[in-house]
């Protein structure tokens, strides 16, 4: 077994050791860093947020966009001088404190696996609508299987997956914009130019006012989760400070288009009264300009785009557990990996087989994913909807910890290792400031929204738990040092 490295100083730019592969290449980072955000929430979810903000639902997705694109630049600045398998929880833990690189870590950790649950089950009621003759629950059992068996193997099959999958999505993406655009300008057979009626009309492009502009962020906001994962996964590269760097690049500022562009095409060809929610708005708008097949195309790409998710959220449970495990957070036999790779050399076995893949990491995030699908099909409107409120606002936690957590690790750096800021977040500390001030604010908006509220209560609940095992951990060993009598083996 692996001994956990101890924790690094909290300005060291470098990553410690691991013993994890380094089998993912600068397409795989890339497409994961375009692919990993486009999922069902853009697909089907956006037509809860045009039904509240009508055409505005533009202006939502460029502040929500916005502040995901500021994280990802804190987050890519960090992961670019210190990369590491737990990402965000290492950097969390050199900033602030043990208490906060273990709060943030399990908490995404539970975050992604009961997630994980809510894209197998929707992604088996789609694949059920296919072939009626296999229960849903097969379907759960098969994507879980095919799953867990290719992040158990060579990190590279994760790779693959998610480069074809994160591939179909942002082609489907580029292709709806160009027929979105052509039916715009009367370009394509038997349409005349829209112009900018379905803008002005219906209301006008505020039809609900600013407070429908708010709702809409609260209604897409979540939408850009999974951005994190592209630095998890920078650890696993060759190059990981370049690697990273690279992929934060290229990915914020074209999801942001693909996301706003998508939109625009959307209440623009259509009013934004034909838009419902829980209905695809693409499926609408490609029957309206002719496109056969519209909505069996659509499923197949919301199919593909949960798939992909559960795949990237298998991959960053495991990497994030394992990491916590590496630095004494969890349960110390989670750092076996396969192949009888040294440290840090992501060798191959002797029996041939890639190493450094943390398998007992994977099978114990897979384990807690089945418990989360069989709650969900069991008891979806009790047990499970608790569980996922209690994970519903946890990603603007994580999102702010990661704010806190540049702001003090830049300054240390600038100091003590400037060469290692090869990203820089823009503005510091001006717009790291404004960042966290507009995650504040979007949650004190979601408690004044009905709906949103249990979410707010439920997260900050879960969040308050884990926060008092991390503190009440942190007591007991200072007490053990103080008295090492007092300490028992963990």
């Amino acid at each position: 077994m692996h001994e956990a490295p101890p924790t690094p100083s909290p300005t060291s730019p470098a990553a410690p050791a691991e013993p994890l592969s380094h089998g993912l290449k600068q397409r795989h980072l890339t497409m994961l860093g375009l692919g990993g955000v486009i999922g069902a929430g853009l697909f089907v979810g956006s037509g809860a947020g045009i039904a509240v903000a009508g055409p505005a639902i533009v202006v939502s997705y460029l502040i929500a966009g916005a502040l995901a694109m500021l994280v990802m630049r804190m987050l890519g600045e960090m992961s670019a001088a210190m990369p590491a398998s737990g990402s965000f929880s290492v950097h969390a833990e050199r900033a602030l404190g043990r208490w906060a690189g273990f709060s943030v870590g399990w908490l995404y950790w539970f975050l992604l696996v009961v997630v994980l649950a809510v894209e197998a089950t929707a992604a088996a009621q789609i694949a059920h609508g296919w072939v009626p003759g296999v229960e849903p629950w097969a379907w759960v059992l098969l994507f879980m299987v095919v799953f867990t068996v290719a992040n158990l193997t060579a990190v590279k099959n994760f790779g693959e997956f998610e480069f074809w999958f994160a591939s179909l999505k942002v082609g489907a993406i580029v292709v709806f914009l160009v027929l979105g655009g052509l039916a715009v300008f009367g370009l394509l057979p038997d349409t005349d130019p829209v112009g900018m009626t379905n803008l002005t009309g219906q209301g006008g492009f505020l039809p609900n006012g600013w407070s429908g502009v708010v709702s809409g962020v609260l209604t897409v906001v979540f939408a850009f989760g999974g951005l994190e994962v592209v630095t998890i996964a920078a650890a696993e590269t060759d190059d990981p400070a370049r690697a990273v760097g690279r992929a934060v690049r290229s990915a914020v500022v074209r999801i942001l288009f693909f996301y706003v562009g998508s939109m625009l095409v959307i209440v623009t060809v259509l009013p934004w009264t034909a838009q419902q929610a829980g209905l695809s708005p693409y499926v609408k708008v490609l029957d309206a300009i002719g496109v056969p097949s519209a909505g069996q195309i659509m499923n197949i790409v919301v199919f593909v785009a949960l798939l992909s998710a559960l795949n990237a959220n298998l991959y960053g449970s495991s990497r994030m557990i394992f990491s916590l495990a590496e630095r004494g957070e969890a349960p110390r036999g989670l750092l076996r990996v396969s192949g009888g790779a040294e440290k840090g050399s992501g060798a191959e076995g002797s029996s041939g087989q890639p190493g450094g893949v943390p398998r007992r990491a994977v099978l114990a995030s897979v384990a807690f994913g089945f418990v989360s699908v069989l709650l969900n099909l069991l008891w979806p409107d009790t047990v499970f909807l608790y569980m996922l409120n209690s994970v519903g606002a946890v990603l603007l936690f994580v999102w702010a910890l990661i704010a806190a957590s540049q702001l003090r690790l830049r300054a240390r750096l600038e100091q003590e290792a400037p060469d290692a800021l090869v990203l820089r977040m823009w503005w510091f500390p001006y717009l790291t400031w404004v960042t966290l001030a507009g995650l504040l604010g979007v949650l004190l908006v979601m408690l004044t929204d009905d709906a949103a509220r249990p979410q707010v209560l439920w997260s900050a609940g879960a969040t308050a738990l884990v926060l008092l095992v991390a503190v009440g951990r942190e007591w007991r060993e200072r007490r053990a040092r103080r008295d090492p009598s007092a300490l028992t083996d963990r």
